[in-house]
């Protein structure tokens, strides 16, 4: 089964099930609304191991919560994760799901041993809030970044900070992310920029535009993809192109080929700013992009052209699965307070597997706490095995 959690600022995470063939008239229906955090809840990611699943969240309480949402509508121990004395605003599972790394509003990195709930390193990271945490894909390195405008590169085991990458105009970063190669770092920045980074050699060499992001707390995704031929249908067979998407100011959805920089697609239907972008592959396969939204929406982006040969072919590797760069189907669903009831998923492209997307949900540099109640975060559980997804 192919899992979907969001998290919001009422407090609550909703849990869905990802239909093998998600089409508009398809409901995501809902399994179960968490509800044990005192204040919003700003990040989610799902543990790269399992069943059983494994959700972890991070919330305004200060507290880090685990969950297993298939059994129980309440946190499992060691649940509460305590230590930080401000809001906590982002975290990552490592690998093996045995460590968290979390960054919280008190400018610190901690390292958890999940099993025992107890800090393993405190790293004091940063000179302002701490807005993007992330493991790389073999658990030896974590990165983090801030409004201080830098990003670090920790040792894992040692703690030792390894590298620290700022841009001259060392404007504030709010997400940072490991490529799935483990070459590179992605980081949003408040200047409509989002930066390649090859961290080893402290050089930036791409930078993405084309959004808007000025103001908000904004992160996204990265994927690969097969190019699609003429009259949009997939290729089938070649090489797979790496796509990076992105939540925007503007209410778009962004996707860009990683290599050429080039605008891939743009998607429209939020009414508000796109907090908050993950992908995941349904258990039939089909390639999903979930979008956001401080319009209380959720949008599931359906991406069309692929072919299932490639996928078979693919199989378990560590990269996003392909997919064709045609987007088609625009579902909804509503983000309310009160919802509990099947709701139309309004994505395009989830990949079934619903990753924790790690955005500061409604949060500025002058609303730090995010009070205005539109904090929302995504996180996807793939059946396909993607890194840091589970399938029952």
């Amino acid at each position: 089964m192919a899992l979907l959690a969001t998290a919001s600022a009422d407090n609550t995470i909703n849990i869905y099930a990802v239909p093998a063939n998600p089409t508009p008239n398809v409901p995501f229906k809902l399994l179960r609304t968490l509800r044990a955090h005192l204040a919003g809840v700003n990040a989610i990611a799902w543990s790269p191991v399992g069943p059983p699943y494994t959700l972890a969240s991070a919330s305004d309480d200060k507290s880090i919560l685990l969950w297993s949402p298939l059994a129980s509508d309440f946190p499992i121990s060691p649940s509460p994760l305590v230590g930080h004395s401000n809001y906590v605003y982002s975290l990552a599972f490592s690998p093996k799901g045995n460590m968290l790394v979390t960054g919280s509003y008190d400018e610190a990195v901690f390292l958890w041993d999940v099993r025992a709930g107890r800090v393993m390193r405190s790293l004091p990271a940063h000179s302002d809030p701490v807005g993007g945490v992330d493991f790389l894909h073999d658990g030896t390195m974590v990165c983090s970044c801030a409004g201080d405008g830098l990003i670090r590169i920790w040792d894992s085991g040692s703690g030792q900070c390894l590298k620290t990458l700022v841009d001259e105009d060392r404007r504030p970063v709010t997400s940072a992310r490991f490529t799935p190669n483990g070459k590179f770092v992605l980081a949003w920045t408040l200047d409509n920029s989002i930066r390649l980074w090859r961290y080893t050699e402290g050089t930036c060499v791409k930078t993405y535009q084309g959004h808007v992001n000025q103001e908000y707390s904004l992160s996204g995704t990265v994927g690969s993809y097969y190019p699609s031929t003429s009259g949009g249908q997939g290729q089938g067979h070649g090489v797979a192109e790496a796509f990076l998407a992105s939540g925007s100011e503007d209410g778009d959805v962004v996707a860009w080929d990683v290599t050429s920089k080039d605008i891939l697609w743009r998607g429209k239907g939020h009414k508000d700013v796109v907090l908050s972008v993950d992908f995941g592959r349904t258990k039939a396969g089909k390639g999903l992009l979930v979008s956001g939204g401080k319009d209380r929406d959720v949008r599931v982006w359906m991406l069309e052209g692929e072919s299932r040969h490639d996928l078979a072919e693919r199989g378990g590797d560590e990269m996003d699965p392909n997919m064709g760069m045609e987007m088609d189907v625009d579902m909804q669903m509503p983000a309310e307070p009160e919802t509990e009831t099947e709701v139309e998923a309004e994505s395009d492209l989830i990949n079934g597997e619903r990753e924790h997307a790690r955005h500061k949900g409604g949060r500025t540099e002058q609303n730090p706490a995010g009070g205005n109640g539109s904090a929302m975060d995504v996180d996807v559980d793939d059946a396909v095995g993607t890194p840091g997804l589970g399938s029952a």
